[in-house]
């Protein structure tokens, strides 16, 4: 199944009723993602297995003023930057629910607060839910421990060679194999690749026909599950935000008035997963004019006082910023 094979909805969008009686509902599901601490963390309800969401009511003025009522509501969180991800509409990833749900999902960046409302919210990081993606400090042991095994008998399982072939090459592909590189941004293809070899909990759910090799795997299996699709949600909003932090000054969205270049540069680490190299990643954003000297220090560094900067929100209104891609490193 083609990872993308969901059509992006338009702000114009008329939707079927929930009490359609072609069993239709419409769900806004909300993807609200800050950083604390270094680490980049979603809100979440449900016992922390699903992203805040609710139906869209034919009394939302907007696809999106229906979505920040529902968040307000069970969060209490106001929501700021907000952006449009995808509709996904496949009705065999929906569970065995009668009705069909077709998911209309937004990213909102953010910092993190306490949430409350008509559920218990809480923040949670999301390599929790996708422990393969957090390469800062390597590859995670799990990739080869468990995942390649997993992957090499969904290989084996083909019909035939060329059937083999190129399941082994899209494996490659997405998880770094056989001297490949590691692409930060296909999150949703792994996601959708893990899947499909049914090495995740979602993937068996009302399908009694599993694979040997699934089986073995999947009691091991690291990476928290969730309701529905909203675990294959969460990986088209970490992809959408790992390929708009390197043209678009988003990570802005997420960091607090004041903050130290190491603050930003460990932000975007954990937004991608990856390292940055330091001394090109400050002569990027100098170039980019979108920082300013506050003429203040922090003292909560563990060493020498470091500067404190503030974004610049008029350069970047007045201006284009052109799209520059991150010194990421290849550790």
């Amino acid at each position: 199944m083609d990872p993308l094979d969901s059509t992006k909805s338009k702000a114009n969008t008329r939707l079927t009723a929930r009490s359609s009686p072609h069993g239709i509902a419409a769900d806004l599901i909300a993807v609200l993602v800050a950083v604390t601490s270094g680490q980049p963390r979603v809100l979440t309800i449900q016992d922390q297995r699903a992203l805040p969401s609710g139906p869209f009511e034919l009394a939302h003025r907007s696809l999106q003023s229906g979505l920040r009522a529902w968040v307000q509501r069970q969060t209490r969180l106001p929501l700021g930057y907000v952006e449009q991800l995808y509709t996904f509409a496949d009705r065999d990833r929906a569970g065995a629910a009668a009705q069909h749900v077709i998911s209309i999902s937004y990213l909102g960046l953010t910092r993190e607060q306490p949430a409350f409302g008509e559920h218990e919210a809480s923040w949670r990081g999301w390599y929790d839910y996708f422990p393969w993606e957090d390469h800062r400090v390597g590859p995670p042991p799990l990739i080869e421990k468990i995942l390649q095994p997993g992957l090499k008998a969904w290989i084996s399982a083909a019909s035939d060679r060329a059937a083999q072939g190129f399941r082994r090459q899209r494996a490659a592909t997405l998880f770094g194999f056989e001297e490949h590189g590691w692409n930060e941004e296909l999150v949703l293809q792994r996601y959708e690749l893990l899947y499909e070899a049914r090495l995740i909990p979602e993937a068996m759910r009302g399908n009694s026909s599993t694979s040997k090799s699934a089986n073995a795997v999947l009691p091991d299996l690291p990476g928290k599950p969730m309701i529905l699709d909203h675990r294959r949600i969460l990986a088209t909003g970490i992809a959408r935000l790992r390929a708009k932090i390197k043209y678009h000054p988003v990570v802005f969205e997420l960091m607090p008035d004041t903050f130290t270049l190491l603050q930003l540069q460990r932000c975007v680490e954990a937004l991608a997963g990856r390292l940055v190299h330091k001394p090109n990643f400050r002569r990027l954003i100098e170039q980019q004019e979108l920082i300013e000297e506050t003429g203040e220090t922090s003292q909560n560094t563990g060493g020498r006082p470091a500067k404190l900067f503030r974004f610049r929100r008029a350069v970047f209104a007045e201006r284009a910023i052109a799209g520059t891609k991150l010194p990421i490193t290849g550790a």
